[in-house]
């Protein structure tokens, strides 16, 4: 696969030197020469960035398997292209083992650490192959004409489990093709259903998958084997839509009889199972009942024998995402947004007690325990560092860097960054990150970008400061002379729930005011020019960003990408519309003054800020009438506002082409209105 940043081909020394760049091929006359090195980031150059993920060590502990995403940009493609990669795990001798042009994800060592499993799309439809790690062809092992979703393998390596959305039928393919294919909301929902399948092929030369799981009802991808491979723990909800998420109850199938069992079906969520290894419990997440979408979770086990499920001890920002039983069955491994860094750690079963595996302010993820429960992968990356894949002893933990994926990366400075602190106008203590210019001179003011996060249970952490799938090219800016501020106001994740539930029913009050507290301390420190600020964020960071310049002047210019703007027709069109009644305490029809006041639409009157509105065409998280709404609001009062319309995305935009032009605009947009100081 090419990587169009990097290749470069000389025909002849005189003749016509073809230089491939972002997918534009340009003929230079005359001798070949070296370009000379960049100098600053740009969103092109922010393409050249590799994801790094799925990083998973062998049963043995001697290998390591992980997966390299990169943008592939051409007249004719725009795709992020995933690929698999095995590397020694003292981090020596990494190599990719898939090619082609479709992408090969989630790799999967079998319990003997002889063969890898892996998905991919190769063949048109998403299936599952093996790979024999002593080399030799993959081999496809499935032939589904939906898509393999989820899979795993059993513990004696003999068959593998995975959940498949079950097919139209031959008369809902004829009516298509034809067609004739209306359908009626929320009837005649397509489910996925869990499998197994053999992974030797039976007397007939053949390999046919069993389903396990039937009925109205939507198997989720968290399913757990446990140790004996004759039963599988596993999750369903209603229907399989994001809103339907609050519905999810706990069962199991025995594999051999598909007989079904439930072991927790209440008013909470429960989510993510997982055996122990003596199979004696079963761990998994549990919300509080009812459900809130702000989110809350702790950790409950229960025996397999059967019992009352025990609740653990609350973490600390009551959202811990489990990873799974230490070897010895008495603890459990979890992993948690910390403030703006990440916390790895285990709790006793029996003694409730907590031990933080990591220290630092760096950003894990990607997380996953090999089957001896030795070693765990993940990926790690800060502020001024790329992403990569890593691996640690479970004992001790200590970072042995495994793959280099990101070492051709260019070597432009970065502009500083540094966690700030302040106290809003209630005296609540709120975090932030200050991202400085480059090569910034201490006391001169420069121009300030405040930068909203989603959610609004997001948060931003020190992840590096160069993206390939952010509309929001935090390093460019920074090159071209901007200070950034990201905030993490009230109802954020990673300082608890009482931090994150602070803004229910408050939309645009507490929050509003986090924000503009610290850019006020930004302009107190003496770095911020308070007559050049931007304000930009998508989601609920386009809402905050619609809701700011409807309550100020002070900012010179914002974007608002996939922004609620109105949230009466929000719940009504979007694909989760019991997530604002949860936050806001009802429906419209019952509380209209509360919709009413927290909209920016109804604020609208007055708006005099330059304005540039980006959404995806597909958008069902925030559909697009949403900023078409605000667009027109804004041109009937002749503020300066452009919308940009990105084809075929959904929330978030997820080709290259159409990431790269939403951070082009962007920076168009400041540079028009708010000026860097280059």
């Amino acid at each position: 696969m090419r990587n169009c940043n990097l290749m470069r081909r000389t025909i002849a020394p005189i003749a016509a030197v073809l230089i491939c760049f972002c997918g534009i091929v340009i003929a230079l006359a005359g001798p070949a020469e070296n370009p000379p090195a960049p100098s600053m980031w740009t969103p092109e150059l922010g393409m050249k960035l590799k994801n790094v993920g799925t990083v998973r060590v062998s049963p043995d502990g001697k290998r390591v398997a992980y997966t390299v995403a990169q943008a592939v940009m051409t007249p004719e493609k725009s795709e992020f292209v995933t690929q698999v990669y095995l590397a020694n795990a003292d981090g020596s001798d990494s190599y990719q083992v898939t090619f082609g042009e479709k992408s090969s994800t989630d790799p999967q060592w079998s319990p003997d650490s002889k063969w890898l499993a892996f998905a991919s799309s190769r063949s048109g439809k998403n299936n599952l192959y093996l790979m024999r790690i002593s080399g030799g062809e993959a081999e496809q092992i499935t032939d589904v004409k939906t898509a393999v979703g989820a899979f795993a393998w059993s513990p004696e390596g003999t068959r593998i489990a995975f959940t498949m959305r079950d097919q139209p039928s031959d008369d809902e393919e004829k009516a298509s093709k034809g067609k004739d294919d209306s359908r009626w909301i929320d009837e005649n929902v397509k489910m996925s259903h869990l499998y197994v399948i053999n992974v030797q092929k039976d007397a007939d030369d053949k390999r046919q998958p069993k389903k396990l799981t039937s009925g109205d009802y939507q198997v989720g991808g968290d399913f757990s084997w446990a140790t004996d491979g004759r039963t599988i723990a596993f999750t369903r909800t209603k229907m399989p839509k994001a809103d339907y998420w609050t519905t999810s109850d706990l069962l199991t199938v025995d594999v051999g009889s598909a007989q079904i069992k439930t072991l927790a079906a209440t008013g909470a969520s429960e989510s993510d199972p997982f055996y122990s290894p003596d199979g004696k419990q079963l761990a998994y997440l549990v919300s509080e009942d009812p459900p809130r979408w702000a989110g809350y979770r702790r950790i409950a086990i229960v025996p397999t024998s059967g019992g009352p499920p025990k609740l653990l001890a609350e973490t600390y920002d009551h959202q811990p995402g489990v990873l799974d039983w230490s070897a010895d069955s008495k603890r459990i491994y979890f992993a948690e947004t910390h403030g703006t860094a990440t916390t790895l750690g285990s709790i006793d079963v029996n003694s409730n007690k907590f031990t933080e595996l990591n220290k630092g302010s760096e950003v894990l993820g990607a997380f996953s325990l090999n089957r001896s429960r030795t070693m765990i992968g993940f990926t790690l990356q800060a502020s001024d560092k790329a992403p990569e894949a890593f691996v640690s002893s479970v004992d001790k933990f200590a970072p042995v860097q495994v793959s280099h994926a990101n070492a051709d990366l260019p070597k432009i400075p970065l502009g500083k960054t540094e966690v700030l602190r302040w106290k809003s106008s209630d005296g609540m203590e709120i975090e932030g990150l200050l991202t400085y210019p480059v090569n910034y001179q201490s006391g001169k003011r420069v121009p300030l970008l405040l930068v909203v996060h989603g959610g609004p249970a997001g948060v931003f952490t020190q992840s590096f400061l160069v993206s390939n799938r952010s509309p929001y090219p935090l390093a460019p800016f920074s090159s071209m002379g901007y200070a950034l501020l990201r905030v993490n106001p009230r109802g954020s994740s990673g300082y608890g729930q009482k931090f994150r539930y602070a803004n229910i029913k408050d939309w645009g009050g507490g929050d509003y005011q986090d924000l503009m507290t610290g850019v006020d301390q930004v302009i107190k420190m003496g770095v911020a020019d308070p007559e050049r600020l931007g304000v930009m964020g998508w989601s609920y960071g386009g809402y905050m960003t619609s809701w700011i310049i409807t309550q100020t002047h002070r900012f010179k210019a914002a974007s608002v990408g996939a922004g609620v703007t109105n949230l009466m027709s929000f719940i009504g069109t979007a694909d989760i519309p019991s997530f604002i009644p949860d936050y806001f305490g009802g429906q419209p029809w019952e509380n209209l003054d509360v919709y009413r006041s927290h909209s920016a639409m109804f604020n609208a009157k007055g708006v005099v800020t330059p304005t540039l509105i980006q959404h995806g065409e597909a958008d069902e998280r925030v559909p697009i009438s949403q900023g078409y709404e605000f667009y027109n609001a804004l041109k009937v009062q002749n503020v300066p506002v452009r919308m940009i319309v990105l084809p075929r995305m959904p929330h978030g935009p997820n080709e290259p082409k159409m990431v790269l032009k939403a951070a082009q605009t962007n920076l168009e947009w400041f540079e028009k209105y708010v000026g860097g100081s280059r």
